[in-house]
């Protein structure tokens, strides 16, 4: 992976984030606005841009290869969710904010970053290894991560947490986990499908690096820098998350994973800043934000470092 393309792709990145910044403070983008185009993203072009690998006509990967990114894309979850409780206590947080660091420990944007990002710089056929980690993502975020947030939240209302929800796993059943999954589906069947619905799927899914970024410049258009810059645990979780675990995992599976673009793939969704979902169920359960709004706003700004940093390591 070459530093001159990783860094280029993020320098791009943040200016598209720049004109979402500045198409919110001119008022040619609103919250409104934004929270349509995130839908935009989630339900039609980042399904897009994922279903279009499938029929990417480069050299392609065996149903053994795909295992074996499973494997190893669960083993990392299985880290990052044990990173995951001992973070906060390493950074000292108080109790009442354990559960914003635990989601932003496990839940990285692999999905608005993530695919653009490991497009631009691995290629188009990277994409059928970052649909199995969008894959993981989404049952995880529907499980683990409502199931913290309930916690919290009863917690925060002086409640019983209960269960998770009936409807919390119909969830599961989403844009994000469908796509995914036909993703896979089509790249082992490798299906003759017509070139109409491969290019419509190919425009579709080219919006989706424009729009994401759009969208993360509203978010940051809307904080001050004060409450950006302010909190010195953040940098501390922006050293471990984005930079130290990273290093780590790719230093531990390189002896054991010989294929580069499992490997690559692993480290760029490692680096990935965190994601915006838990934010988005944080509000939907009534829990407070501020910290997970924060820690996203910062890693995301930072990522301009740390993601050239973990792919000096590969």
């Amino acid at each position: 992976m070459s530093i001159e393309i990783v860094l280029q792709q993020m320098i791009i990145i943040f200016i598209l984030i720049g004109i979402g910044i500045f198409l919110f403070q001119k008022k040619m983008l609103s919250e409104m606005t934004s929270r349509q185009i995130s839908g935009l993203i989630v339900n039609v072009t980042n399904p897009a841009l994922l279903i279009c690998s499938a029929f990417d006509e480069g050299p392609r990967v065996s149903a053994g290869e795909l295992a074996l990114a499973l494997g190893i894309y669960a083993l990392i979850y299985a880290v990052l969710m044990g990173a995951s409780f001992l973070i906060p206590y390493l950074l000292r947080v108080p109790n009442q904010y354990h559960y914003a660091y635990r989601m932003l420990t496990v839940f990285g944007n692999v999905g608005f970053i993530g695919i653009p990002l490991a497009s631009a710089v691995l290629g188009s056929e990277s994409l059928i290894f970052v649909s199995i980690f969008n894959l993981l993502f989404n049952i995880l975020i529907y499980t683990f991560g409502v199931s913290t947030l309930q916690k919290a939240a009863a917690k925060q209302a002086g409640a019983d947490s209960g269960a998770i929800s009936s409807g919390r796993w119909q969830k599961l059943i989403n844009a994000g986990t469908i796509s995914a999954a036909v993703t896979v589906l089509f790249y082992l069947g490798d299906f003759n499908v017509p070139v109409i619905i491969t290019s419509t799927l190919s425009y579709a899914g080219r919006a989706t690096t424009l729009l994401s970024m759009l969208v993360l410049g509203v978010s940051v258009a809307q904080m001050a820098p004060k409450e950006i810059f302010s909190h010195p645990r953040l940098y501390g979780f922006t050293l471990l998350r984005q930079i130290l675990i990273p290093i780590g995992c790719i230093l531990l599976a390189r002896p054991f994973v010989h294929n580069t673009l499992i490997l690559n793939t692993m480290a760029l969704m490692l680096a990935v800043p965190a994601a915006n979902m838990p934010l988005m169920l944080s509000k939907q359960l009534n829990v407070e934000t501020d910290t997970i709004s924060q820690g996203i706003i910062l890693t995301t700004i930072l990522s301009l470092i740390t993601i050239p940093v973990v792919s000096l390591f590969l």
